[in-house]
């Protein structure tokens, strides 16, 4: 099978997983149909967001013990099954904790990790274009549900838009895991030989998960990952009613989520591809430094359709790249043989981002009417980010210092 059936089979995966993302059009009708609170919306939201870094944990060791197929498949049945349970309960709070955030994250967690691992093998040559590619699906995925999603619920309401997600889940992906695999052991592109692969990719600097637990790169990855992830998650599940808080129409709110999506895919592309040739950290610090600035400016942008589209653009795409440079820098610096659990450990940090982020917005406007101590400590957090990016250097083995 040609390697480029694994990059269509993690597209089609990443595209469903990545429906989460359009949350925050959820957000005004479960507030208006069941009177739920902004910050029960973002905890349902991140509660899922933590639920999938959490089974990612568990994902990772799975699929590098088994492969990714089968992890995949189980991910796309229990994603399914939250949606359609979410359906018939979805009037509960706790109902839609349990059925989107539990059951839901849990199926998030299981596919998520299944193809970028898978990727990060098959494609040694292009670690940090080929990651972006997969997961810029997850970003693409958001804006095709969140429009899929405002239709919905508006011709058929709340229930049926949930039924039909799921569906469509049940379908896309198991679908997309059948075209997972690994490479046989020792495989590598044609044109590529071992001789060519650096210290930081040979098997003495393949670090299991306990290793690397012990090294303080695991430590800034997490920490800046759960930074720069927080700063995004407020944003993504808060646009919607920020843009009508702020003004605009419901319309021009959505189509706002929309270009976050989009954006957010491409950022995922381009910043891995840019990461192959200015080095993951140069990639971190402009990314951080970039969504950081946006952040402190973001309060004074929804004053139109217009600037709220620009400023969902900027942090759609910046926010995007976490998810490429991450899992390349992660191979990177603690090598490709356990960069499931390895990935997934370091994803830990996007649950807490998850709790933080999304809540800390919500929360923020129900005190005080409006997001603007929020995003400027969304914008502390990215510059925070950045500064640690400089302190990163790859961990060396005692003894192959000069190999």
């Amino acid at each position: 099978m040609s390697r480029w059936w694994i990059v269509l089979g993690a597209l089609i995966i990443q595209l469903c997983l990545g429906a989460i993302y359009s949350w925050s059009v959820f957000v005004n009708p479960l507030k208006e149909a069941y009177a739920f609170t902004t910050t029960q919306t973002q905890i349902i939201f991140s509660v899922a967001l933590a639920v999938f870094a959490l089974v990612m944990i568990f994902a990772g060791r799975w699929q590098d013990k088994t492969g990714p197929r089968k992890v995949a498949l189980t991910g796309g049945i229990l994603l399914s099954i939250g949606y359609i349970l979410a359906a018939f309960i979805g009037s509960s709070f706790a109902g839609l904790v349990l059925t989107i955030g539990v059951i839901g994250g849990a199926g998030l967690g299981l596919g998520y990790v299944c193809p970028i691992a898978a990727l990060i093998k098959w494609f040694p040559d292009k670690r940090g274009l080929i990651t972006g590619l997969a997961v810029a699906g997850f970003g693409a995925g958001a804006w095709i549900f969140a429009q899929l999603a405002s239709y919905l619920i508006t011709a058929y309401g709340l229930s049926t838009a949930f039924l039909s997600l799921g569906l469509i889940f049940l379908a896309g992906v198991p679908g997309g895991a059948l075209l997972l695999s690994n490479p046989p052991a020792g495989w590598l592109p044609e044109g590529l030989s071992p001789v060519k692969q650096t210290v930081a990719n040979l098997p003495q600097n393949d670090y299991p998960w306990s290793e690397m637990l012990a090294l303080p790169q695991f430590w800034i990855f997490w920490l800046m990952y759960a930074l720069g992830a927080s700063a995004g998650l407020m944003v993504i599940g808060n646009l919607k009613p920020f843009g009508v808080h702020s003004g605009l129409s419901a319309a021009a709110a959505g189509a706002a989520v929309g270009i976050l999506a989009l954006f957010n895919g491409a950022g995922r592309i381009s910043w891995g591809y840019a990461s192959d040739f200015l080095s993951r950290t140069r990639a971190m610090l402009l990314m951080f430094f970039l969504q950081g600035l946006m952040m402190l400016v973001l309060i004074k942008m929804s004053g139109t359709a217009l600037l709220l589209g620009v400023a969902s653009a900027w942090v759609g795409f910046n926010y995007g790249g976490i998810f490429a440079l991450f899992p390349s820098a992660t191979a990177d610096y603690f090598g490709t043989r356990n960069v499931g659990v390895n990935y997934g450990l370091v994803f830990t940090s996007y649950g807490v981002a998850g709790i933080v982020g999304p809540i800390l917005g919500g929360k923020v406007f129900d005190l005080t009417g409006d997001y603007k101590i929020a995003f400027i400590s969304g914008g502390i957090f990215c510059f925070v980010a950045a500064g640690l990016s400089i302190f990163l250097k790859k961990p060396v083995r005692a003894g192959t210092e000069n190999a």
